[in-house]
């Protein structure tokens, strides 16, 4: 995907993502300690295989909240803990762990070349898009359009979602666009995305 093209699915969505993804930090906290125990505390998970969530994006979380709870996701872990999630729950998570400080990762040295290559240029010769076109220079993802936030996320996490998504085993992705990409990737080069991704952060101001 081009960045224009990134650009203008934000100029279109921009308008729902405040007001259709609001939510109560305070409630969302309290509603978290069930999370906690995969997700840590603060959402900055220790276990590799189950995502790192402090600083995604509310309507990202939110989102994908959804998916599980419609079973879009399948998963029979999260399918327990949202089915009893009302809506307005599942944004006050979203809000609450939206707050939260992401914990900074690292890369392999030995994959951070092929890696930051693919992230920021692609592959052309395979028509694979460049990440960074929509998730941006430091991985801060592009709220307005629904794009998450990546950077310092568990690399073993991210090169198993991209290859579910090489398989079609996940779905949720509009247009095909992560699957599109996906499919034309390599095991080696899947894994040396993710990696160059665990060590991207984002400044705080």
């Amino acid at each position: 995907m081009k960045i224009w093209q990134c650009l203008a699915i934000a100029a279109m969505t921009a308008g729902l993502t405040v007001a259709a993804h609001a939510g109560d930090v305070s409630r969302g906290e309290e509603l978290s300690g069930s999370c906690a125990a995969c997700h840590g505390a603060d959402g900055n998970s220790t276990n590799p295989e189950w995502p790192k969530i402090a600083g995604q994006h509310a309507r990202y979380t939110y989102e994908q909240l959804r998916h599980f709870q419609s079973g879009e996701r399948d998963d029979p872990l999260m399918a327990g803990e949202v089915a009893d999630l009302s809506d307005q729950d599942m944004k006050d998570l979203a809000a609450y762990y939206a707050a939260q400080e992401p914990e900074i990762g690292s890369a392999d040295p030995d994959l951070v070349d092929l890696g930051r290559d693919i992230y920021r240029g692609g592959i052309p010769d395979k028509g694979v898009a460049a990440c960074i076109a929509c998730h941006g220079g430091a991985g801060e993802g592009l709220a307005a359009a629904g794009f998450p936030a990546l950077y310092g996320q568990h690399a073993t996490y991210t090169a198993r979602q991209l290859e579910k998504y090489r398989s079609g085993e996940r779905a949720t992705d509009p247009n095909r666009m992560m699957r599109g990409v996906a499919e034309r990737m390599s095991d080696d080069e899947i894994r040396a995305v993710s990696s160059y991704i665990e060590g991207l952060y984002r400044q705080r101001d």
